[in-house]
């Protein structure tokens, strides 16, 4: 029931994600449709000509989608946040089932149709409309029957750059360990598949009958009326989606905090302006959210100094926060990119053990923990482990030594990772709400290590030249949000099981910005 009652909750914003969904699946798999019979085509009739491309083709669907979407978001043209780099990824993965099967399909007419039909005196051209692909068409459509439903599952993926679609729901729920919100997302992703199997299915066998009957023609009729609406909704689509100016694109990073700082700062934009909003919540990470601001896939997003300064700009560790903050804000600007003063909070790394091994072994440091490192299992996320300021530095200064390498694995999933026993020791966020929630320890920095984390706004200076009122408005969250303002925002969210655009909102209507 609770499932039901965040449908009906959310039941506009379920709609636009379904409907964004639908869009995705649909024009990359028109896509690959036009690409993939021809291709299929082409491998039938000359096999060296088109083993090559079937091969290169093959090589695409072998790679995990999240890596491809990281290998063409740099690409121009395709390239970049949002709706064109998940079609072609999309587009890639739906080509080989149509291509099989076309291939399938020409191979499997009976030669002496074909020399039928060429006695009759029919061109190749007449030959392959009239009768080689109406008697492929069945072995066709169930090539694209599979594509379809691929391209439902792998949609859901894109919600990571900023495509939207029912996976918006899944990377929420997973960033907030909220099951409801995951199945908010991930049932009708299943019920749109099957409706995609059973439609297609039932075309299929349509389209089998008929050709039993000698109904070529009638076959042909519905193709190409399907093919026309089919159009038709991709170009009304595209007209009802065109980007609007007056539209400032707020981004934010895959954890809770960063969703909802994101949706704070997008409400304020709401309340205060006559500005749409386009929320871009949830991207994947901190060099995706990076590129966006500096390509214009997004016009803002909230990043830390200390990421910034070493994971960005790769300068040398300081710990000196206005140092920090200077040299970024010059870095920034020579990129066209305006950095706003702190927002009032520090979100350093937070070593973290359980607090029942903190009481037990009498930890109150990092380098307490170190003794007891080896007989331990670390988790770190993904970013931790490569960052200049994450693991191997903090290994190297404290001298820490595991069981065994450490686990990698999403921010969402690592402090219960941490509490269930899994790991013995984490990187997390020291704004997070699930310390508390899980009753874990926070080990001191005793060595320094960790260069300052000032939270602040980060936007495109064309975006502010372009929205003079924007700038004004920004700088009102310089200062306004203390660390024990995020943590509580975070454990309402994390641990309360609020929705963080309800926190988001409650916190600007008790600071006086509603």
């Amino acid at each position: 029931m609770s499932v039901l009652e965040f449908w009906r909750t959310h039941s506009a914003e379920l709609a636009g994600l379904l409907w964004q969904h639908l869009v995705l699946v649909a024009i990359s798999t028109g896509a690959a449709i036009v690409a993939g019979i021809p291709i299929g085509v082409l491998a039938a009739r000359h096999p060296r000509a088109g083993a090559p491309l079937v091969w290169v083709v093959n090589i695409a669907q072998t790679i995990p989608s999240l890596a491809m979407f990281g290998f063409l978001l740099p690409l121009p043209f395709i390239g970049g946040l949002g709706g064109r780099v998940a079609v072609t990824v999309l587009t890639l993965y739906a080509l080989l089932p149509i291509i099989r099967t076309t291939l399938a399909g020409m191979r499997s007419i009976d030669p002496a149709l074909i020399e039928a039909a060429t006695s009759l005196g029919m061109t190749p051209g007449q030959r392959l409309a009239r009768v080689e692909l109406p008697l492929a068409l069945p072995s066709i459509v169930a090539g694209i029957r599979v594509a379809s439903v691929i391209g439902v599952g792998t949609a859901t993926i894109a919600a990571a750059v900023g495509a939207g679609g029912l996976g918006e729901y899944i990377f929420r729920g997973l960033s907030m360990l909220e099951p409801t919100v995951v199945l908010a997302g991930a049932i009708p992703a299943a019920l749109l598949a099957l409706t995609f199997d059973g439609g297609l299915t039932l075309l299929e066998r349509f389209m089998r009958a008929a050709l039993a009957k000698g109904r070529i023609g009638s076959v042909l009729r519905y193709v190409g009326a399907a093919g026309v609406a089919a159009a038709a909704a991709i170009g009304v689509t595209f007209a009802l989606t065109r980007s609007d100016p007056a539209t400032i694109r707020v981004g934010s990073k895959n954890f809770t905090e960063q969703i909802v700082l994101g949706e704070l700062v997008a409400r304020l934009i709401e309340t205060k302006t006559s500005l749409k909003v386009d929320r871009r919540l949830n991207l994947g990470g901190t060099f995706i959210c990076d590129r966006a601001v500096r390509s214009g896939d997004i016009d803002l997003y909230v990043e830390y100094s200390g990421t910034a300064h070493s994971a960005i700009f790769h300068e040398a560790p300081s710990t000196d926060p206005r140092q920090v903050f200077e040299t970024i804000r010059q870095r920034y600007a020579s990129a066209g990119v305006t950095l706003f003063e702190p927002l009032g909070f520090e979100n350093t790394f937070a070593i973290l053990v359980r607090g029942e091994d903190a009481r037990r072994l009498n930890l109150a440091t990092i380098a307490d923990a170190s003794p007891h490192s080896p007989g331990w299992q670390a988790g770190f996320g993904y970013e931790f482990l490569q960052r200049a300021d994450g693991y191997p530095g903090l290994a190297k200064a404290y001298g820490l030594t595991f069981k065994g390498p450490p686990r990698a694995m999403d921010l969402s999933l690592i402090y219960r990772a941490l509490a269930q026993k899994q790991v013995d020791l984490i990187a997390g966020d020291a704004t997070s709400g699930l310390i508390e929630g899980y009753d874990l320890f926070m080990l001191e920095d005793n060595l320094r290590y960790f260069p300052p984390y000032d939270a602040a706004i980060v936007a495109r200076s064309a975006t502010l030249l372009a929205h003079p009122e924007l700038r004004g408005l920004l700088q009102l969250l310089s200062g306004r949000i203390s660390a024990t303002d995020m943590r509580r925002m975070n454990h309402a969210v994390d641990v309360e099981r609020q929705d963080p655009a309800a926190v988001a909102s409650a916190f600007l209507t008790r600071s006086g910005l509603r």
